[in-house]
């Protein structure tokens, strides 16, 4: 109940953000790449982290993808508390950087480190690959 609380009120005071400020943001800049990378990077961080207490996916993900998000949010309400321009474009370059984060972790985790791994435990030399 308290989460939802507190993301209807994050939606209702960031969508009363001017029209006329938002007409100028643009979808592609400079700005918008630093949310996406640094989602990215953030939700692939928490993903090695976690996985190093755990081999379950769904807290990998979770801890990945929650940490992420948070900073995005964290950073669009510090941009409306008068540090920023907030803005819904950027909160969706953290959404988009973040599932990115996380698929390349996955992936990783799956294809490259999931194999390593189980070599290991069965005794097997890499040079037999």
């Amino acid at each position: 109940m308290k989460r939802t609380t507190a993301l209807l009120l994050t939606l209702g005071v960031a969508s009363s953000v001017p029209a006329a400020a938002q007409s100028t943001d643009p979808w592609w800049s400079t700005d918008k790449a630093l949310h996406f990378s640094v989602s990215a990077g953030i939700a692939g961080a928490g993903y090695g982290v976690t996985s190093a207490f755990t081999d379950d996916l769904r807290w990998k993900l979770a801890i990945g993808g929650g940490v992420a998000l948070t900073a995005g949010v964290a950073k669009e309400l510090w941009d409306l508390g008068g540090h920023g321009d907030p803005s819904w474009k950027d909160f969706t370059w953290d959404v988009i950087g973040t599932a990115t984060g996380l698929l390349l972790s996955w992936l990783i985790d799956r294809y490259v480190v999931t194999p390593l791994y189980e070599r290991h435990v069965n005794h097997q030399p890499l040079s037999s690959w």
